[in-house]
């Protein structure tokens, strides 16, 4: 099972970017080591070329591990496997140049996407190879698909291959759809989506702007209240020293997300409005851990309980999502 080939297909590899990620050169070869599970290392060559190979050692043996790379595994082989794929993913991650796509636009937009919501496309289907689709994290809905298509399917009179997004415009569709280069969506229901063909008939920051109408259509509300007892923690304290703080994270918070700091009992109010500047972060047990940047301080008399609850807050007891109206007022 050619593992090292399957996640760097898609990508060429950028010589500068490996020895920042901790890559070794010795003449024409680049080599990184990782230990994992405790009793494994993954040694990881990278050729001038860009070849990458990949061998897993067992620590305790100081012999080569292969079992991983048999196809169909279970048990003990298949999670060794996994956890290999998860340090070959980062590397990919971190060291190419990625290239998704077979024209420019469709890589530019892609790219263009991973800069702002720091979401990658995903290849679902074995049968389309280039279908790449756009998924929103918080709520599992797409909100955007490339593909390659002939050209025929968007003018008929028109051949040869072209590749095509597709966003979800809902009501605004009619007014879309009346621009050229924009077409009744492909393979998909034309009342809410469109397509566009990838060929720079329109700028990268036309595209983006109904990337961006599209992503929304898609999204969940990224707002959460929870509750801080000043008897335990100081948190006026904790932002005077610095304005990114580590907190216990027991909400799906990603990325992004808006967090409201409520005080309680002498204050009894939302007093911090913070963002998640990186969440998931794991720890030594099973919980998790997110850092929340400072945006605003709030007066004690702006957000008490007792307007909390004209929004249907009535009480916070723990972490929850807010309102969207309280949201929409916290953030003026």
């Amino acid at each position: 099972m050619d593992i090292e080939r399957e996640i760097f297909k898609r990508g060429k590899i950028n010589c500068q970017k490996l020895g920042s990620y901790g890559f070794i050169q010795e003449n024409n070869i680049y080599h990184f080591s990782k230990e994992f599970m405790k009793n494994f290392r993954a040694d990881i060559t990278i050729d001038l070329d860009g070849n990458v190979s990949g061998k897993v050692y067992d620590l305790k043996t100081n012999l080569e591990y292969t079992n991983f790379r048999i196809a169909d595994l279970t048990g003990f082989a298949y999670q060794v496997r996994e956890e290999y794929i998860l340090i070959l993913k980062d590397i990919a991650k971190n060291v190419l140049d990625l290239k998704y796509f077979v024209f420019d636009q469709a890589n530019r937009i892609a790219n263009l996407i991973w800069e702002k919501y720091k979401i990658y496309p995903e290849f679902l289907w074995d049968k389309y190879p280039g279908y790449g689709i756009f998924r929103n994290k918080r709520s599992n809905k797409w909100f955007g698909i490339i593909l390659n298509v002939d050209k025929s399917k968007m003018i008929h009179n028109l051949t040869g291959e072209v590749e095509i997004i597709n966003f979800k415009l809902d009501d605004k569709v009619l007014d879309y759809i009346q621009h050229d280069g924009i077409y009744p969506a492909y393979h998909m229901n034309k009342k809410a989506w469109v397509s566009i063909i990838l060929d720079d008939a329109l700028t990268d920051e036309e595209i983006m702007e109904m990337v961006d109408i599209s992503y929304e259509l898609a999204n969940l509300s990224g707002c959460w209240i929870i509750p801080a007892n000043p008897k335990y923690y100081d948190v006026f304290q904790a932002f005077s020293k610095c304005d990114v703080i580590t907190w216990h994270q027991d909400i799906k918070a990603i990325d992004g997300d808006f967090v409201y700091i409520y005080l309680t009992k002498p204050y009894q109010a939302i007093l911090f409005e913070c963002k998640v500047i990186e969440a998931n972060i794991p720890t030594v047990n099973t919980t998790f851990l997110m850092k929340l940047k400072l945006l605003k301080k709030y007066d004690e008399d702006e957000f008490p309980i007792s307007k909390l609850k004209k929004y249907g807050v009535k009480a916070v007891r723990s972490a929850r999502s807010v309102p969207k109206a309280l949201a929409e007022e916290l953030q003026k």
